[in-house]
């Protein structure tokens, strides 16, 4: 799997020795779950989830962990309904300020990148 390079920007206060460690969270997640990415503005992105149960909690913990070291990020997960097969879907809304469009670009692209095979959610 082939991934986007990742820089921190300047307002990240997550010590740069443990940044690696959370960009390959994000890759983890991405590349197990993303079934889609989408942009419908310049100042916010949606990456839509499905996996086991339970994948609800890891997506709002990562996202909490990331809004607390990168503040201009503001995150929202939302359940979709369960589907027979077993799986949950997951919406994480990503928000930016205007001066934080180009994060929010590498972020999206990364997850594109690292994106796994097919998924469907209901």
């Amino acid at each position: 799997m082939m991934t986007v390079p990742w820089v921190a920007p300047d307002a990240c206060t997550l010590p740069t020795a443990e940044q690696p460690l959370r960009v390959a969270e994000f890759d983890d997640l991405f590349g197990r779950y993303l079934v889609r990415v989408e942009r419908p503005e310049a100042t916010r992105g949606v990456l839509v989830l499905s996996g086991p149960e339970g994948l609800q909690v890891t997506v709002r913990e990562l996202a909490d962990r990331e809004a607390s070291c990168c503040s201009f990020f503001g995150f929202t997960v939302t359940q979709l309904p369960a589907r027979e097969s077993g799986t949950v879907g997951v919406r994480l809304d990503v928000e930016v300020p205007p001066a934080r469009v180009e994060v929010l670009s590498a972020l999206l692209e990364r997850a594109e990148s690292a994106r796994g095979g097919d998924r469907h959610v209901g």
